[in-house]
C-alpha cells in the first residue's frame, strides 16, 4: 500500500487533506481533519466548550455546565495534571514530564462546585492570571468535574432484608476532564503522518491505523474523517473519529479505528 507520508500545517484548529492509495479498496481514501466539536458530555453532565484555551489577549473564558439527567446532581470542580500516553490513554501525575508545563498556578475559577436540577445550567468563570510572567511555551492542566454521590441523611438507617448475609453497595462515581491550555508565543506546530495501514479482519471489517508525529511548541487536535472514493468518483464517508489530540510534550500518537 502506497501512501503520502506527511501532512503539514495540522496546526491548532485548521487542517489539510491527505490521500491514501489502497489496494484493499482499489481506490482512494481521503483523510480530512475537521474543526473540533465544541461540547463534551459524560453521564449526566454536558460541558461547553470542551477545551479552555488562552492563546491571545483573552483573560476570561466561561464554561457552561448543564445537567441533562433526570435527577438533581452535584459536581465538584478541580484542576488535575495528566500525562498522555502514545496510545491516547491518560495517566494522572503530580510532577511534570520533561518539557511539560502545568497551567494550574495561572488559572482561577469559580464556583468550585455546582448543584444542578434536571435541565438546569450554570456558568463557571475561568480567569487567566499572571500571564506576563510566563515564558513562551504551552502550559496545560485539566479541569476535572467529579460527580458527588448522594448520601443518606444522618440517622436514616438502611433496612437489611437478611441479617445473616453481608451487604455490599457499589456507588458509581463518574468524572469528566477537559484540557485547560495557556499558549504564550507563536505556534510552529506541525504533524506528519506515518505507518498508515489498512487491514480487514475475518468478519470483513476494515481497520485503519496510523501514527501522528507532532513537532513544534504547541499541542494539536482535531477530528478525523475518512472518505471512500469509488472508481466512478462517488464519495462515501466510511469513518469518523472526533477529538483526536496530541498534547505536549508527546511527539507521537498511535491511533486506529474501524471503518464502515
Amino acid at each position: 500500500m502506497s501512501a503520502i507520508k506527511s501532512l503539514n500545517n495540522w496546526n491548532l484548529y485548521a487542517f489539510n487533506k491527505a490521500k491514501i492509495c489502497s489496494l484493499f479498496f482499489c481506490s482512494i481514501l481521503i483523510l480530512t481533519f475537521l474543526y473540533p466539536l465544541q461540547t463534551s458530555a459524560q453521564g449526566n453532565l454536558l460541558v461547553t466548550p470542551r477545551r479552555v484555551v488562552f492563546d491571545g489577549t483573552k483573560r476570561t473564558i466561561n464554561l457552561n455546565l448543564a445537567n441533562i439527567g433526570a435527577d438533581t446532581a452535584t459536581f465538584a470542580i478541580s484542576l488535575v495534571q495528566i500525562r498522555m500516553k502514545e496510545d491516547g490513554g491518560f495517566e494522572t501525575i503530580t510532577t511534570p514530564d520533561p518539557n511539560q508545563n502545568f497551567a494550574d498556578q495561572n488559572l482561577r475559577f469559580f464556583p468550585r462546585s455546582v448543584t444542578l436540577a434536571p435541565n438546569e445550567a450554570q456558568v463557571v468563570r475561568v480567569q487567566l492570571m499572571r500571564s506576563g510572567q510566563l515564558k513562551p511555551v504551552e502550559y496545560r492542566s485539566h479541569f476535572y468535574f467529579r460527580s458527588i454521590p448522594k448520601i443518606n441523611p444522618l440517622g436514616e438507617e438502611e433496612i437489611l432484608k437478611d441479617s445473616t448475609t453481608i451487604s455490599v453497595r457499589l456507588t458509581p462515581v463518574f468524572g469528566i476532564t477537559i484540557p485547560a491550555i495557556i499558549r504564550i508565543g507563536q505556534s510552529d506546530a506541525k504533524v506528519n503522518l506515518s505507518d498508515l495501514k489498512l487491514e480487514i479482519d475475518d468478519n470483513a471489517i476494515p481497520t485503519f491505523s496510523l501514527r501522528f508525529n507532532r513537532t513544534g511548541n504547541f499541542s494539536v487536535y482535531g477530528d478525523l474523517a475518512v472518505d471512500y472514493v469509488s472508481p466512478q468518483g462517488k464519495t462515501i464517508r466510511v469513518g469518523e473519529a472526533n477529538g483526536i489530540a496530541i498534547y505536549t510534550p508527546n511527539l507521537v500518537r498511535n491511533f486506529q479505528f474501524n471503518l464502515n
